[in-house]
C-alpha cells in the first residue's frame, strides 16, 4: 500500500510539473519580445529606424500632401497624426486627430481631407493638416455599413480613378451571409454616392494598391483557419474584371475546396496571381515606387505579413518581396525578417507607405511603432 501512495504522489508530482512546463511554455511564446532594431535583418545597404514611436495599435497609413502621416488603429480606437519636420527621419510632433472611434483601421487622403473607416461609418475630416491641434468634428460619408466586428475593420485606399475602395470582410472563419456586401471589395465616389461592389468571394483582405503602370487593383486576402499549419495559403490577387469571384466560401488559395461548402469547383473562381505561405496574415501591400532603393526594386511587390495566432511552430512576422514579370509573380521572399525569434514576436507589420524621398515606412501594432526603411550604398 505504502508504495502505491508513493507511486501515485510521484506521479502527481510528474503531471504538476509537466502543466507548469506547459503553462511556462505559453507565456513564454504568448509575452511579446522587446525588440532591438538592429535584430531585423535586411539585405545588404537598406537600414531599419524607429521613425515614429510610442503609437499604440500603430496599423494602416496615409500621407498628407504636406508630410503629416496618419495612422489607424484598431481595437485603440484612435487616429493619430505624425510629422517630421526637420526631414531627419525621426518624428517630431505627434497629435490625436480623433479617439473612441470603432476599429479606425482604414484611412485614407484626398486633397486636403482625411478618410477614416470605422467597422460601421466613413467620416472625412477636411482641411486637416492646417487643424492637428485641434481637429474639426468629421462629415459622415456614410453610416450604412455592416456592424460586425469580426473581420470588421476596412482597409480604405483611393485609387487612381479617384474613387474610395474598401474592404467588407466575412464576420465568421468561413460562411455565407445572405448581405452581398460581405467578402468583398466595394468603391463609391468621395460623397459616398454610387456604392458598388468590385470583387467577390475575398475573405478579409487588409491591403490594397494599384499597379504603376496598368492601373490594375492587386489586394491580399487571408486564408481560413482550422485546415490545418499548411493549408490554405494566403493570397495576393489581381483584379481582372469587375465583379471578379475569387473562391470564397467555396475554394481557397485557387486549388483547395471548402468541404463545408460543396457544389462548386475551385476552376470557377480567379486564382492568386501568388500564394503565399499559409496563415502568414498578409496584410498591407505596396509597389515600390520611388527613387532611394535600388532600380530593380522599381515596381516590386512589398507585403507585410504580420503573423500567425494559429499555426505551430509560428509564421509570418516579417516583410515579403514579390517580383513580377508582367502579370505573373516569378519571385516571393523574404525582404524583412527578424521579428520572430524562437517562437516568439517581439513585432508584427501591419501596412506600407512609400515617402517622398523614397523611403518605405512599417507600421507594426504589437510594438506600436512605425519604421522608416532607407537604402544606402
Amino acid at each position: 500500500m505504502s508504495r502505491a501512495r508513493s507511486f501515485y504522489r510521484w506521479a502527481r508530482l510528474v503531471v504538476l510539473f509537466v502543466l507548469l512546463g506547459v503553462f511556462a511554455g505559453v507565456l513564454y511564446l504568448r509575452v511579446p519580445a522587446r525588440l532591438q532594431t538592429g535584430a531585423i535583418k535586411l539585405p545588404p545597404g537598406f537600414v531599419l529606424a524607429v521613425f515614429a514611436d510610442s503609437v499604440p495599435g500603430a496599423r494602416s497609413m496615409a500621407r498628407a500632401d504636406g508630410g503629416t502621416v496618419f495612422i489607424g488603429t484598431r481595437s485603440e480606437g484612435v487616429v493619430y497624426a505624425v510629422s517630421d519636420d526637420d526631414g531627419d527621419g525621426k518624428v517630431d510632433r505627434r497629435n490625436i486627430i480623433d479617439s473612441d472611434l470603432f476599429m479606425p483601421n482604414g484611412l485614407d487622403v484626398l486633397g486636403s481631407a482625411l478618410y477614416v473607416a470605422t467597422v460601421d461609418r466613413v467620416l472625412r475630416y477636411d482641411d486637416i493638416e492646417t487643424q492637428l491641434a485641434d481637429p474639426p468634428e468629421p462629415e459622415v460619408v456614410r453610416d450604412d455599413l455592416p456592424t460586425d466586428s469580426w473581420h470588421g475593420w476596412r482597409y480604405m485606399r483611393f485609387g487612381p480613378d479617384g474613387k474610395l475602395y474598401m474592404t467588407i470582410g466575412v464576420p465568421c472563419n468561413v460562411c455565407r451571409r445572405d448581405d452581398q456586401r460581405f467578402a468583398t471589395i466595394v468603391r463609391m465616389n468621395p460623397d459616398g454616392s454610387e456604392f458598388t461592389m468590385v470583387a467577390q468571394g475575398v475573405r478579409n483582405s487588409v491591403g490594397l494598391d494599384w499597379h504603376p503602370e496598368t492601373g490594375e487593383l492587386w489586394f491580399t486576402d487571408n486564408g481560413r483557419d482550422w485546415m490545418g499549419n499548411n493549408a490554405p495559403p494566403d493570397e495576393l490577387n489581381r483584379l481582372t474584371e469587375i465583379g471578379t469571384h475569387y473562391g470564397f466560401p467555396y475554394c481557397h488559395g485557387g486549388t483547395v475546396a471548402d468541404d463545408e461548402f460543396t457544389g462548386r469547383s475551385c476552376d470557377e473562381f480567379e486564382p492568386p496571381v501568388q500564394k503565399l505561405d499559409p496563415h502568414v496574415a498578409a496584410l498591407g501591400l505596396r509597389f515600390y515606387t520611388g527613387a532611394m532603393f535600388p532600380d530593380e526594386y522599381r515596381g516590386r511587390i512589398f507585403i507585410a505579413e504580420h503573423g500567425s495566432w494559429n499555426r505551430v511552430p509560428p509564421s509570418g512576422y516579417r516583410v515579403m518581396l514579390v517580383k513580377l514579370e508582367g502579370n505573373r509573380a516569378v519571385s516571393y521572399e523574404p525582404f524583412a525578417t527578424g521579428w520572430l525569434r524562437l517562437g516568439r514576436a517581439s513585432g508584427a507589420p501591419v501596412d506600407l507607405l512609400v515617402l517622398q524621398d523614397g523611403s518605405l515606412l512599417l507600421s507594426d501594432d504589437r510594438a506600436g511603432k512605425v519604421y522608416r526603411i532607407s537604402y544606402g550604398p
